[in-house]
């Protein structure tokens, strides 16, 4: 059975909130070695950003499930 790429996707943001030195947190995703997105977790604001690489939008969320989610369907695409 294939591995869950949600859940690796998840424990990827639950470590940068697991981070201890304060600092913004930054993690790129890729796809067959193409920049998909970039998050960033700031622990003051308890936030994640999300930046799509094709479009340059970014996205806030407070919640880790739907931060998971968007970056699934990025690499999905």
């Amino acid at each position: 059975m294939k591995s869950s790429q949600l859940v690796a996707i998840i424990k990827r943001l639950e470590a940068m909130q697991e981070a201890t030195d304060g600092e913004v947190q930054s993690r790129r995703f890729e796809k067959d070695g193409v920049e998909k997105g970039l998050v960033e977790y700031d622990p003051k604001t308890e936030t994640y950003t999300l930046e799509e690489m094709d479009h340059h939008q970014k996205f806030d969320f407070d919640d880790i499930d739907l931060t998971a989610m968007e970056i699934y369907d990025l690499l999905g695409d």
